[in-house]
């Protein structure tokens, strides 16, 4: 039986709404770091909803625990927006996450889903699904290789579902830089140790006592240039921090400014 033309308007009228109410991923607002002297050169004034990559600057297991952290902590960032508590999924092909650390980072285990993957090509079509999907604050996935067509097909899947897409490119022998391989990330970033903050009565700093600091380089952005901080490693509440005496005149923040990032 044909439907009637006022069932049919009603359909049309239900559709547009459901349309209206589901924002593209263009749309929806960068996530910002919180810091003028990061926000202020990234072209989106954050980071925006799509694929982004980091690797560690090195093959040392400090430079890969803060790449780690590093997109523990902009995934916890997504995760508190507009006040909500989301989930992030985390993929990988071997279970060495350590709770705790993440934790520090601001990424706590109740919002935290692990997926195990055998290999990276089953690792990188669950992440394709978990961000095309729409409903968690953030995809995190830790390959050895991703071909261009993989980045593409999760920088697509990312737009489409309006959740960002972390991939963290682990380094598979020493000659092989993680970030030399083209991607369609929207971001690329590289991180390093530092030595970490000075501590009163005469501390050395390269004792590791202070709050961790990073060398944080941004490699590429779309629609910008490349840059590099020194950042102070996110706390609990996913916040990083600039060193009060880094950065050019411009950079430079009040500490009122640098305790609330």
């Amino acid at each position: 039986m044909a439907a009637s033309p006022s069932s049919l308007d009603a359909l049309r009228a239900e559709i547009r709404a459901i349309e209206r109410s589901a924002a593209p991923a263009a749309a929806r607002p960068a996530v910002p770091f919180g810091l003028r002297a990061v926000d202020g050169r990234l072209a989106a004034g954050g980071l925006n909803p799509a694929l982004h990559e980091a690797a560690a600057a090195s093959l040392s297991a400090g430079d890969d625990a803060a790449a780690t952290l590093f997109l523990a902590a902009l995934a916890a960032r997504f995760s508190r927006t507009g006040g909500q508590k989301g989930q992030v999924l985390w993929a990988m092909v071997r279970h060495d996450l350590f709770a705790p650390g993440l934790a520090q980072a601001g990424l706590t285990p109740d919002r935290l889903l692990c997926a195990q993957c055998r290999d990276d090509a089953e690792l990188l079509a669950v992440m394709e699904e978990g961000v095309r999907h729409g409903s968690l604050a953030a995809v995190i996935g830790e390959v050895k290789r991703a071909d261009m067509a993989a980045t593409r097909r999760l920088q697509l899947a990312a737009e489409e579902g309006g959740t960002p897409a972390f991939l963290l490119r682990r380094w598979r022998r020493a000659d092989a830089e993680p970030l030399a391989a083209p991607s369609a990330a929207c971001t690329r970033w590289r991180i390093r140790c530092a030595p970490s903050s000075p501590l009163p009565f005469g501390i050395d700093p390269s004792e590791g006592l202070g709050r961790p600091r990073w060398r944080v380089g941004l490699v590429r952005q779309r629609g910008g240039p490349s840059y590099e901080w020194l950042l102070e490693a996110p706390d609990a509440e996913a916040c990083f921090a600039l060193p009060a005496a880094a950065g050019d005149g411009a950079d430079r923040q009040s500490g009122a400014e640098r305790r609330a990032a």
